[in-house]
C-alpha cells in the first residue's frame, strides 16, 4: 500500500483486544498472587477466549464475550491449577479496565485533531468495551463502538466487518483497519479493508488468503502514513 492509498481512507477504525487494550495486563496486575504460572495462566486465557468465539460462530452458538471471557478464563486457571474464585473475580474485573499500550492515547487524539472518523470494532461486548475506553481516557475519541452483540456471531465472520461500513456510511476500501491480530487482519483485508497489522510481538504472517497491507510495530507508526482529511 502507498502512502497515497493509505492517505484515501475517510476512516480508521480498529480492533480493541490485544491492539489498543494490553490483554496481558490483567494477570500481570496479580503477578505476585499468581506465582509461576502467571504467564501462562495469561497466554491460555487469551488463547481459549480466542478459540471459543470461533468455535461458537462455526457452531451457531453465540454468547456474549463477557461469557465467553469467563469461561476461557475458567479453563485456563483449572491448567494453571489456579482454581481460585475470588482471583477470578478480581481478574474478571480488571478486564473492565485494561491498560492500554503506551502510544495509543497520543496517536488516537493525533487523528482525531486531524478530523479522522475513528471506531472501534470488536468481539468484546459492548458494556466491556465502553468500560475500558472510558478507563483509559479514549471513550470520546471514537465516533462509534462497534460490537457484535446484535449480529450474534465473531469476527472473522464478513458481517461482522460489514457493520464498520454500515454506521461509517463509508465504502469498505476507504476504510484502514487495524488490528494486532493476522487472522482479524486476514479477515479485513478478505471482506475489502485496506489493512495494518500491528505486529508488536514480531509474529510470523498467517497463512491465509489475505496479507496486511502494511506492518507497523505500534500504532504510531501510522501517523507518517497518512495526512488529515482535505477540508470541502
Amino acid at each position: 500500500m502507498s502512502d497515497k492509498e493509505l492517505s484515501s481512507c475517510r476512516a480508521f477504525v480498529f480492533d480493541a483486544y490485544g491492539t489498543l487494550f494490553d490483554v496481558g495486563s490483567a494477570v500481570a496486575k496479580f503477578r505476585d498472587t499468581v506465582g509461576d504460572e502467571a504467564e501462562r495462566l495469561s497466554a491460555v486465557w487469551r488463547q481459549k477466549q480466542l478459540e471459543y468465539t470461533w468455535l461458537r460462530s462455526l457452531m451457531g452458538d453465540f454468547t456474549d464475550f463477557w461469557t465467553v471471557t469467563g469461561d476461557a478464563l475458567d479453563f485456563a486457571m483449572e491448567q494453571t491449577g489456579k482454581k481460585d474464585p475470588v482471583l477470578r473475580a478480581k481478574l474478571m474485573e480488571t478486564y473492565l479496565s485494561l491498560d492500554t499500550f503506551p502510544e495509543v492515547v497520543e496517536t488516537l487524539k493525533t487523528l482525531k485533531s486531524q478530523g479522522h472518523k475513528l471506531a472501534i470494532l470488536s468481539n468484546g461486548a459492548k458494556h466491556m468495551l465502553i468500560s475500558a475506553a472510558k478507563s483509559s481516557g479514549i471513550l470520546t475519541l471514537f465516533d462509534h463502538i462497534i460490537c457484535v452483540d446484535d449480529l450474534k456471531t465473531y469476527k472473522p465472520h464478513p458481517d461482522v466487518y460489514q457493520l464498520a461500513v454500515d454506521q461509517l456510511e463509508v465504502n469498505a476500501a476507504e476504510i484502514s483497519f487495524q488490528s494486532s491480530n493476522g487472522w482479524d487482519i486476514a479477515g479485513a483485508g478478505h471482506f475489502g479493508f485496506r489493512t495494518a497489522w500491528i505486529n508488536r510481538s514480531k509474529q510470523p504472517m498467517e497463512r491465509l488468503s489475505h496479507q496486511a497491507d502494511v506492518v507497523l510495530n505500534g500504532l504510531d507508526e501510522l501517523l507518517p502514513l497518512i495526512e488529515a482529511p482535505q477540508k470541502a
